[in-house]
């Protein structure tokens, strides 16, 4: 039975109240590593934004239409990291071709998109929770955009970090993980208006 949630619902949910990165914490490893730099944060954001949107809705069909019917369903962890593997490649080789220097910025972790838990979440998520296409549309876009403001955010407060006196004993890693604690309960203030678990 598919849910009664409004996809505009779905999609603001996704972006706020049930943030895939800051809610469910996946997808930290790229977060983390890439939120250095604002243009590669960019960058990244738009790029996981892309796939998210597009894999979880091949994945939509993908499940409906073929691991359904075919009583298929347990090859579904394969057959959703096969489609975003390949549309991970398909989108490396476009950047590689309109943009070098996003290319280069990007680095290791645009093919590392593929293993991005926070998209095969998505798509798993979109699975369990029996969505519609629509439905499945919205919430991985919205899932792929409160990805990309969350890093953006990241990248934006760690510029400041950067120039704030900070403990020795904090600087790096400790102040990161600590700022994004920090991020998780700002968005979890938002959890009253918007639910979709």
């Amino acid at each position: 039975m598919i849910p009664n949630i409004n996809p505009f619902i779905l999609f603001f949910a996704a972006i706020f109240t049930s943030n895939i990165l800051l809610a469910n914490f996946l997808g930290m490893c790229s977060f983390i590593s890439v939120s250095k730099d604002e243009k590669s944060s960019n960058g990244l954001g738009i790029a996981v934004t892309f796939v998210m949107t597009i894999t979880t809705t091949i994945n939509w069909f993908v499940y409906k239409y073929i691991l359904v019917p075919f009583k298929l369903e347990y090859l579904k962890y394969i057959v959703f990291i096969i489609v975003i593997a390949a549309i991970v490649q398909i989108l490396e080789m476009l950047i590689e071709r309109v943009s070098i220097n996003l290319y280069m910025a990007l680095g290791i972790f645009l093919p590392l998109i593929t293993v991005n838990c926070a998209i095969l979440g998505v798509a798993l998520f979109m699975q369990l929770r029996n969505y519609s296409l629509i439905q499945t549309i919205f919430y991985g876009t919205g899932s792929g955009l409160g990805w990309w403001l969350a890093i953006v955010l990241l990248s934006s407060i760690r510029k400041k970090v950067d120039k704030a006196p900070v403990p020795p004993a904090l600087k790096g890693p400790g102040i990161t993980l600590i700022t994004i604690g920090f991020m998780a309960m700002a968005f979890i203030g938002f959890s009253g208006m918007l639910n979709v678990q």
